[in-house]
């Protein structure tokens, strides 16, 4: 039973990074054009609808998706650019919304319950999207509906760049004859176990017992039952420029060795890195910390294309220490932070020719996951590590 009465908008960007590309260069408009490594080595981060046409999709060989689509325009994607986007349209948003949540680079979820009375749901959500539209000149899609889940399956059935409402009274009818592809959290292993019980419908999974689909998948099970049968709480979580997480390190002697600071660092945005990545998560703001002997403390921050690769961070950090440390002093303390965190997946980051540095994260997390952080360093971050500076680190993610 749908026992909530909300009004969530949710906004999806369509192939993002495909239609910022063609802003800047309008002869790819109807054309086949793929996102990525450009080598037959790279891998499809987007791709347009004339290339999905070829069975071409996100993830896949960048070798094979030439084969399938041979006449695709390939472009090397530039996540500084996607990210200026991404932050334009999330302004817009904060603009005008009462509550909204940045759920990637590319989704909002909007909680506009109870301006109904005031504007009309339907009315607002879209002069929002036709706002959007006129000031990024990008293609949206946009699902209203009772909850986060429904409005995000409804913008899945209004692209390209369209719109569509689906009310408390028409949900399961809505939702019935649609593929089970088309619930959010299904991927690919959870589609071929429903299949083997012969379930490819949402009316068909909706109509197993409750029971039955937590003997099977657990508290999974019971989440999927109940987004079939059009039941989801989940609020829309504030988007907030405060959520970070981040690492201190307090000296037991003031120092003003800024060779061993600098491997701190390193170790620092290895391990705070990690739990970007460990939590499907990307940052776009870093920001490094500096307290003096004398207690004097100062930060200095830069925007950065999202990312949660070390790679990209630490290079950004040791900047801003060498930009920050101008009073040569001794110190105290040192610290590093990443905000303005969004959910995603760190490979939207890579637009390499090889898919060696992605699996090497793979790899090294996998490690860290079973034998802990410290398990697989850089050498940079182990040198000196009997040295007499001792040092304490603390994190925190601020929800």
């Amino acid at each position: 039973m749908i026992t909530l009465n909300r009004d969530i908008v949710h906004l999806d960007l369509d192939t993002f990074f495909v239609s910022v590309e063609r802003l800047i260069r309008p002869e790819l408009v109807g054309k086949p054009v793929i996102i990525g490594g450009t080598s037959d080595r790279g891998v499809v981060a987007s791709c347009s609808y004339e290339a999905r046409q070829f069975g071409v999709s996100s993830a896949m060989p960048m070798k094979m998706a030439r084969i399938l689509c041979r006449d695709a325009i390939l472009i090397r994607g530039d996540m500084e650019r996607y990210s200026e986007y991404s932050h334009t349209v999330t302004e817009i948003i904060a603009e005008k919304a009462p509550v909204y949540e940045k759920a990637s680079i590319d989704e909002h979820y909007i909680d506009i319950t109870g301006m109904d009375r005031f504007f009309g749901s339907q009315q607002w959500a879209h002069e929002l999207r036709q706002t959007i539209i006129k000031n990024t000149g990008l293609p949206i899609s946009l699902g209203l509906s009772i909850n986060k889940t429904v409005s995000k399956i409804a913008t899945g059935e209004a692209k390209p760049n369209g719109e569509l409402q689906v009310p408390r009274n028409v949900v399961k009818p809505f939702l019935s004859p649609l593929s089970i592809r088309k619930i959010p959290g299904i991927g690919e292993k959870t589609y071929p176990l429903l299949r083997s019980m012969g379930v490819t419908t949402i009316e068909t999974l909706s109509r197993i017992p409750v029971e039955m689909m937590e003997r099977v998948m657990g508290k999974n099970g019971i989440m999927l039952w109940e987004k079939a049968n059009g039941i989801d709480s989940t609020p829309v979580r504030p988007y907030s420029e405060s959520k970070s997480v981040s690492t201190e390190t307090t000296f037991d002697q003031d120092s003003i060795d800024i060779i061993r600071m600098k491997e701190i660092l390193v170790k620092m945005v290895e391990k705070i890195a990690f739990e970007l990545r460990d939590q499907q998560k990307l940052t776009s703001c870093v920001t490094v910390k500096i307290r003096y002997s004398n207690f004097d403390t100062h930060t200095l921050q830069q925007h950065v294309p999202y990312t949660a690769f070390d790679h990209q961070l630490i290079p950004v950090v040791k900047d801003l220490f060498d930009r920050l440390y101008q009073r040569r002093m001794l110190i105290r303390l040192i610290g590093v932070r990443f905000s303005s965190l969004i959910s995603g997946n760190p490979q939207l980051n890579m637009f390499e020719d090889s898919t060696g540095m992605i699996n090497l994260y793979q790899v090294l997390d996998r490690i860290r996951r079973k034998y802990g952080v410290k398990a697989v360093r850089r050498a940079v971050a182990l040198k000196n590590v009997e040295a007499p500076v001792k040092t304490h680190c603390s994190a925190s993610l601020i929800k």
